[in-house]
């Protein structure tokens, strides 16, 4: 039976996309996996490559003019359902962490703690937070001084005063209020 753990990272900060993964474990399964806000920057490395080479899974984004366009909400959904089509097969059922569902036409159940609990959404919250923060620190290179490498793009001191003195990227999510309010920060 397939069941796929699926979880986000990435609503919450100013700029970048949001980013789902979906993870079906292998038989073996994956020893110490967890919320990988839980584990250091070097074990949710270490399980990302682990769960990669060892798992099913599938990544989708939906990028920082979706989430404008359509809300953070709904750009989240369109993640999950992308992260799922990546696996490319039929999953029996879907763990997603959290207490809302995109409309799949697969059986899914959304679980609040999810990731805290069932081992794929775990898998699926690692991969999800290693692909998105890979993608913020190599975003810092291009835009240095917001300190991305080191806040991911959430709305830090360093960051919001980068966005005051120097404005608003292409990858700054211009619907969200520090943004779109930035001569007020």
């Amino acid at each position: 039976m397939l069941i796929v753990g699926v979880d986000e990272a990435g609503r919450g900060p100013l700029a970048g996309p949001v980013v789902a993964a979906a993870v079906i474990l292998c038989e073996r399964g994956i020893d110490g996996l967890d919320d990988s806000k839980k584990l250091s920057a070097k074990r949710r490395a270490e399980l990302d490559i682990e769960i990669k080479a060892h798992c099913r899974w599938g990544v989708g984004e939906a990028s920082v003019a979706e989430i404008d366009a359509i809300n953070i909400l709904q750009a989240t959904f369109l993640a999950m359902t992308r992260a799922v089509e990546a696996l490319g097969c039929d999953p029996h059922e879907i763990l997603v962490d959290g207490n809302r569902l995109p409309r799949w036409r697969y059986r899914a159940r959304a679980i609040v703690g999810g990731d805290a609990l069932h081992p794929c959404i775990s898998a699926a919250s690692i991969v999800a937070k290693q692909h998105r923060d890979r993608f913020m620190v190599a975003a810092a290179r291009d835009f240095p001084g917001f300190g991305w490498e080191r806040n991911m793009g959430y709305a830090t001191p360093e960051h919001l005063t980068a966005l005051r003195l120097h404005g608003p990227t292409p990858l700054h999510r211009t619907s969200f209020a520090p943004v779109a309010q930035r001569s007020l920060i």
